[in-house]
């Protein structure tokens, strides 16, 4: 098996994989067809997160354990370019997943094995359906709409697991939002029977078609938040409001702090 080189960036106290999306999906493939032990976990941060996890201690515990932390959400990419600590390119799970299983569908052997757990009851079931059609050799063998509160039962909890491990999967998808669905896998990766879980908030109901991806001219501008935020104003409003106040004050004083290295630098050079 070839050594996998870590490559990370620091930004806003988080460690972001400097990867590209063939280069991540080469990653967790690896990790499927040789597993580490205990489950790879993939995050990934967009502005949201960056702002949770300047106080989230837990958070942060689920970040510094993870397997990759890949950027989602373009001002986290543009951010680290304009410190200098540039990251190739943004990789949101709702399309890591579909690459993987595109990825699946070009090579030989087995079927690749799914499990999807989130999203709201009937959807996953449908997000089966669509998954199967479009990618030939991708077997989703478990879905699970888990109920609110679920988390905090040590029986349910017991009883996911369960159902995870009868499945015998190769990939998670954990759509619960975040930051439920870090912690939740953070917590539980010690027993979780999958060798790769994948942390993808609303993927599952994009698969499903039961909600709508931004177009991709949004997405491409960096503008997928508005596209989210009209589709859902009653939930995200004051999340991106909260955001928009706090994220960029996370780069100013990034830039501050950068300005101070800058002149050691050069006096030392």
């Amino acid at each position: 098996m070839r050594k996998l080189i870590k490559k990370r960036v620091s930004l806003f106290g988080l460690e972001i994989d400097a990867l590209r999306m063939p280069e991540a999906v080469e990653r967790v493939l690896t990790w499927i067809a040789h597993p580490q032990g205990a489950c790879q976990y993939i995050v990934t941060p967009n502005v949201d997160h960056a702002v949770m996890f300047q106080k989230d201690v837990a958070l942060r515990s689920a970040y510094g354990a993870a397997g990759l932390v890949l950027a989602d959400g373009l001002p986290v990419v543009w951010a680290s370019r304009l410190l200098r600590r540039g990251l190739p390119e943004r990789i949101a799970g709702s399309d890591l997943v579909p690459e993987l299983f595109e990825a699946a569908r070009r090579r030989s052997g087995p079927a690749l094995r799914v499990f999807l757990l989130g999203a709201m009851p009937g959807v996953a079931e449908r997000a089966t359906a669509n998954i199967e059609r479009r990618w030939a050799n991708v077997k989703v063998a478990g879905v699970y709409s888990p109920p609110f509160g679920f988390e905090k039962s040590s029986q349910q909890n017991d009883d996911i697991l369960a159902q995870i491990a009868d499945a015998q999967a190769d990939l998670l998808i954990v759509g619960l939002g975040a930051p439920k669905q870090e912690l939740w896998v953070h917590r539980h990766r010690d027993r979780l029977r999958v060798p790769v879980a994948v942390c993808a908030g609303a993927t599952i109901d994009f698969l499903a078609g039961e909600k709508r991806r931004a177009p991709r001219w949004m997405q491409r501008v960096g503008l997928e938040w508005f596209h989210r935020m009209a589709s859902e104003p009653r939930r995200l409003v004051r999340r991106y409001f909260r955001d928009a106040v706090v994220f960029p004050q996370l780069v100013w004083r990034e830039l501050r702090q950068e300005r101070k290295r800058t002149p050691l630098m050069d006096k030392c050079s």
